[in-house]
């Protein structure tokens, strides 16, 4: 075992702190992967591990890691326009296919490329609980135990959030067929909860997410927010479609986000504990609940792009002090830079104008993008992550000085740089709970998982 490894110091020249870039700091941590002590403008010591730059890790706020097998599958037209919804149906008929141990090797082979992008925690929105004859497994939790098991086999810190799906549609209406392996009730959901809640780490976290308002009827969710404890995540998707929006003004007449917020008001509000993700349809009078509430949008640009989803109002919901976050979603994309590049590239495309995300003193949009997303993602993990402090999980990124595009740089450029130039991977090491999980670019078990989902990828081909 080397020194890189038996150490728990990390002695950085350039590190991205709450309040910004320090020079020469050595961050300590502890056997439990939290941070212990940072010493700023200090020398180092000659077996000291010393890094050029070291920021962050980024939290993926909302992950589907089954479809990572899906990527470029559904990249062919069909015979009519093509939208969301048909990309729905084709993603029904292929998770009726995969069995738990391919599920798996699947969100194995997902979170090892987030983490050699820069993602150290993720939050999985995940829903595919029952066997695909439509009964649960003889462990209730089977399948939300593969996906801990590759969280722990790759490393990556994890927010698990087993989904309420209980209907196809507005006005109670049935699941259809191919909807049988996501069917849950509260009392169902609640079970899968208590199954994993010794599962509960500095690595780990359980809430819960209610699939959307039109797979989840509002008395239902609001019987599982008051069974759960008061500080765990609950995320939910909000107004990701147009078709969304339009059958719930039918069925109800209001808009999602002002039924959900008008039902859940009473007992338990819309508050810091949810994340709504995508939020990509909303009056000007919803963008200001969400902020006002101090939810987080949970934004997944890649798979709304190639979804046709739309565009979050992100000027509109930054200027009354919103709180966002990334995710990859369906992972058409593993790179927290490619969404938020695309962020602001969706908004500059809106306005025709540039630097859409500078916001008071805060000049630099990569920064800006940078912290929000760690801040927003924090929050909506309910994990101590996203900064570099004492009590932290330590999650650092060490980028690679040697990197023509960050050779010699000034720190104040690095984020700005990282972010909107190029497509190579700068992310050289990744450190996570105080472990070692990427060196120089690759995974420390890339060799093994990529076989077992290559693996996978012949067997569900073969179908």
């Amino acid at each position: 075992m080397s020194i890189f490894d038996q150490t728990k110091v990390l002695f950085a020249r350039h590190a991205w702190l709450v309040d910004g870039w320090v020079d020469n700091a050595r961050i300590h941590w502890n056997d439990q992967g939290d941070i212990s002590q940072i010493e700023t403008n200090v020398a180092s010591d000659p077996d000291d591990h010393i890094e050029q730059f070291v920021v962050p890790g980024m939290i993926n706020l909302h992950s589907h890691a089954f479809q990572r097998a899906m990527a470029g599958m559904t990249e062919i037209a069909g015979s009519g326009p093509d939208s969301f919804w048909t990309w729905r149906d084709l993603m029904y008929r292929f998770a009726l296919a995969i069995n738990p141990e391919q599920i798996q090797s699947i969100a194995a082979q997902l979170y090892s490329e987030c983490l050699r992008f820069g993602y150290t925690s993720v939050c999985e929105f995940h829903y595919l609980h029952r066997a695909p004859s439509g009964d649960f497994y003889a462990n209730i939790a089977e399948t939300s135990q593969r996906v801990l098991n590759a969280a722990e086999q790759t490393g990556i810190g994890i927010t698990l959030l087993p989904v309420l799906y209980t209907y196809a549609d507005f006005n109670e209406y049935p699941l259809n067929p191919n909807q049988r392996r996501f069917s849950t009730n509260p009392e169902q959901l609640l079970k899968i909860v208590r199954a994993l809640e010794p599962q509960r780490s500095g690595q780990v976290e359980i809430g819960v997410a209610p699939h959307s308002i039109r797979a989840a009827a509002l008395e239902d969710i609001a019987e599982v927010v008051a069974a759960l404890p008061s500080d765990r995540p609950i995320h939910i998707h909000i107004a990701e479609q147009q078709k969304e929006v339009d059958n719930c003004v039918a069925s109800s007449g209001k808009r999602p986000v002002e039924l959900l917020f008008d039902a859940q008001s009473s007992s338990n509000p819309v508050n810091e504990r949810w994340c709504l993700v995508h939020a990509t349809h909303l009056s000007a009078s919803e963008v200001t609940q969400i902020a006002q509430s101090k939810a987080v949008a949970g934004i997944c640009t890649t798979t709304e792009g190639n979804l046709g989803d739309g565009f979050f109002d992100l000027p509109a919901f930054i200027a009354q002090q919103g709180r966002f976050g990334i995710g990859s979603d369906s992972h058409v994309s593993q790179s927290p830079i490619e969404e938020l590049r695309w962020l602001e590239y969706g908004q500059r495309l809106r306005a025709q104008r540039r630097n859409m995300s500078a916001v008071g003193e805060q000049k630099h949009i990569g920064d800006f993008l940078w912290k929000s997303a760690l801040q927003g993602g924090m929050q909506a993990s309910g994990r101590k992550v996203g900064s570099i402090e004492v009590g932290k999980r330590a999650d650092l990124l060490v980028l690679d000085a040697k990197h023509p595009n960050l050779s010699g740089i000034a720190c104040s450029d690095v984020l700005n740089t990282w972010i909107f130039t190029g497509n190579d991977n700068l992310v050289h090491d990744v450190l996570v709970g105080g472990q070692w999980r990427v060196k120089e670019g690759r995974h420390v078990n890339q060799v093994a998982i990529e076989q077992r989902f290559k693996q996978t990828m012949q067997q569900l081909r073969a179908l």
